[in-house]
């Protein structure tokens, strides 16, 4: 989700009005094809400090300018004025963030450790502004308000809301106070990132004899082969400390001991004897957002952090979350019993770990299923699904995809393309893709909008990007992912489709700027595609043969289809039980492997799983606010997006159904934040949602009531 984007350097020099001859490139107005594009072959990091402190003024200044007009308040020469208020900062901030997630560097690290707090200052001015926060009352208060449209109306309560609850009404010594925390917690934000990505940096698996790659397909060797000649090392291979390398690993290496170390590398992320030690300052991080809440006027974080929610409150999702745990935990045990057996076939005298897990249920697959990730591995070429994508994207959203030369990138691993609408020709926006692991890049996978699409200052088409961490082989090979990848591949491309359908007026309502327990459901919903046989038959090739995937494999898909559903839902939810937990504490004065190891104890958490994110690497909830006490969202989503699929599999035809298709994109793909999320979602299925579609999606039983 988008951040908002802020800060104040007294000293930092004006724009001028020529600002596209502006020496310090990032200053200059993004131009060229698509209503401008960032140049990136222009820029420097040398140049990023003083052009974010030049847009910084320039925002601040123009903020201002709209507090202190002299004319009535109306909605034209506020809020519209703030819509178009600070474009060459967000404009910077754009390329600044790309910096820190796909580029990031020891030169770049101290400019991050130094303006992420400036940004937070700036919020804070924004926020703080009595002025300012007096001409929003005065329209949202106003008689004249009746005369708005809807989506006019929605823009209003939006920002007036979110004055609010940053503080507005608060008196002076806590607005002091909360202006103070949000520096110090942006510091702290910046150095939790800077950590967990050095400990994913310095920490990897080394294979030193053939032994060591027994078990591991083809690619996930040659990829290993490669990390090792990458990083200079005097050895056979190397498995990165990512997501991408460490779960291939554990799934198919057939030896043990390499398996409990790659774990502990990557389960302990944050959490070693070293300098990027995260316990300290994810508490420092607890304490001060516990104090934030209580001066905002709530009794805990999670109370503040979900006042703007779709679930309103934490009693809401803690009942969600427990309704599924339950069957989730007992699915575990089933599937743990198996692969118990199964070890003891083998001779095995050992009790399933963590770190066995994968490599077992693997097993279990292939005996109940006639499946295992080699057997679909072969079809899922990376190019080729890209391609599905962008087909499905045109038959649900008829939507065109052609890749484009004229536009600069920011590393030689990123390609452009142009999108437009198959009927009427109009481009629509610019999709960036970022598909490869490499060195300073974050871990993960996710979507980026550089731009939001708007018409409040000219029609302006969105950037989006999609960025993940696949793992490249040999020189012109076609890149293999497993079927996990392609859910995630399918999923970031959601996010995307939500950006480039957009179709509102306000760039404060556009695209994914939804409620952030609403945010994944566009992109969940979208993962459902993935496994249809006209995605299947027309992309997922053989990467020798070109054929395509049989329909006996296309069967066996469907029947393990929520195979394992057990261990990704318990992974999960314990990750959002946990953080849920933590953002309810009133005096968050803990030790973080305590506290833990006793919330997960209390769960009966199965001891043959751990957290998705320990507490230590949770970078979704301590790298910044937009998710902390919300990862339940990704849960609260697929509710909604379990509910959604069901329109079209029950109510309608298929997946494909183009009446269903169309409520989907009018309702919910191309609204934005423009309605209510409940009221767009009931437009859309006529009938509010409910848990039962989950249940079944994840072959649950269903309580009876």
């Amino acid at each position: 989700m988008k951040k908002i984007i802020l800060t104040l350097l007294m000293s930092a020099p004006i724009l001028g009005a020529n600002a596209q001859s502006n020496p310090n490139p990032f200053l200059n107005n993004w131009s060229g094809p698509y209503g401008g594009v960032p140049a990136f072959n222009t820029y420097q990091l040398k140049d990023l400090k003083p052009a974010i402190e030049a847009a910084i003024q320039e925002k601040l200044n123009e903020i201002d300018l709209i507090a202190n007009n002299s004319k009535p308040a109306t909605f034209e020469n506020t809020i519209v004025a703030m819509e178009k208020a600070g474009k060459k900062l967000s404009q910077v901030k754009a390329v600044f963030d790309i910096y820190s997630s796909n580029m990031n560097s020891p030169e770049f690290e101290p400019i991050e450790t130094e303006l992420t707090p400036k940004f937070f200052e700036t919020n804070n001015k924004m926020y703080q502004n009595t002025k300012l926060f007096n001409r929003i009352a005065a329209v949202y208060n106003s008689s004249e308000k009746n005369k708005l449209t809807a989506e006019q109306l929605r823009l209003v309560w939006y920002h007036y809301s979110n004055f609010v609850r940053e503080g507005a009404k608060a008196d002076a010594n806590s607005k002091a106070k909360i202006a103070k925390i949000n520096q110090e917690l942006a510091g702290l934000f910046t150095k939790f990132s800077q950590n967990q990505l050095a400990d994913e940096t310095n920490y990897y698996l080394e294979l030193k004899t053939e032994a060591d790659f027994d078990g591991l397909p083809i690619e996930l060797k040659n990829a290993a082969i490669a990390e090792a000649k990458d990083r200079k090392l005097n050895v056979l291979g190397c498995i990165a400390n990512t997501r991408s390398s460490i779960e291939p690993f554990l799934t198919f290496s057939n030896q043990r001991n390499l398996r409990e170390k790659a774990f502990q590398i990557f389960s302990s992320r944050g959490d070693n004897a070293n300098a990027n030690n995260n316990n300290a300052i994810l508490v420092q991080i607890l304490k001060l957002r516990a104090e934030k809440a209580k001066l905002l006027g709530f009794k805990t974080f999670a109370d503040w952090s979900l006042s703007n929610t779709m679930a309103k409150s934490p009693e809401k999702t803690l009942a969600l979350m427990e309704s599924v745990w339950k069957p989730a935990v007992n699915k575990v045990h089933e599937d743990v019993a198996e692969m118990q057996k199964m070890v003891e076939v083998e001779g095995g005298k050992f009790k399933i770990e963590p770190w066995d897990y994968r490599y077992y249920a693997e097993k279990v697959r292939k005996a109940k299923y006639d499946l295992d990730q080699n057997d679909t591995k072969p079809y899922l070429q990376l190019e080729k699904l890209r391609e599905g994508m962008f087909w499905v994207a045109g038959e649900m959203f008829n939507l065109n995809f052609k890749q484009v030369y004229n536009v600069p990138v920011f590393h030689a691993d990123v390609r452009v393309w142009e999108v437009s609408n198959k009927n009427t020709g109009k481009v629509i926006g610019v999709w960036y893709f970022d598909p490869y692991a490499r060195k300073g890049k974050r871990s993960g996978a996710w979507m980026t909008a550089y731009r939001d699409q708007s018409r409040v200052d000219g029609d302006v088409i969105t950037i989006v990007s999609n960025n993940c961490n696949f793992i490249k082989g040999n020189e012109n090979e076609p890149i293999l992912i497993s079927w996990d990848d392609a859910s995630t591949l399918f999923h970031e491309f959601g996010h995307a489709l939500h950006g480039l359908c957009s179709d509102v007026t306000y760039p404060s309502l556009s695209g994914t700027n939804t409620p952030r327990d609403y945010v994944e459901f566009p992109s969940q919903i979208l993962e459902r595609w993935l496994a249809t046989p006209e995605v299947l038959n027309k992309f997922a090739l053989h990467y020798k043969t070109g054929e395509p995937m049989p329909m006996s494999l296309v069967e066996r898909i469907e029947k393990a289809s929520t195979f394992n559903e057990g261990f990704s839902t318990v992974e999960t939810i314990s990750s959002a039980l946990v953080d849920m937990k933590l953002h309810l504490l009133e005096n968050p004065d803990i030790d973080p492997k305590q506290f833990e190891k006793q919330t997960l104890d209390q769960l009966n958490m199965p001891s043959e799983i751990v957290m998705r994110h320990r507490i230590p690497q949770f970078g979704h909830i301590f790298s910044g606010d937009d998710y902390a006490s919300g990862y339940y969202g990704y849960l609260w989503a697929d509710v909604i997006s379990a509910d959604a699929t069901e329109a079209f599999t029950v109510d309608g035809k298929g997946l494909y159904d183009a009446a269903v298709g169309k409520r989907l994109l009018e309702n919910v793909f191309s609204i934005g934040n423009t309605i209510d999320p409940e009221i767009a979602y009931k437009k859309f299925r006529g009938k509010e949602v409910k848990t039962d579609a989950l249940m079944r999606a994840r072959n649950f039983p269903i309580e009876k009531k």
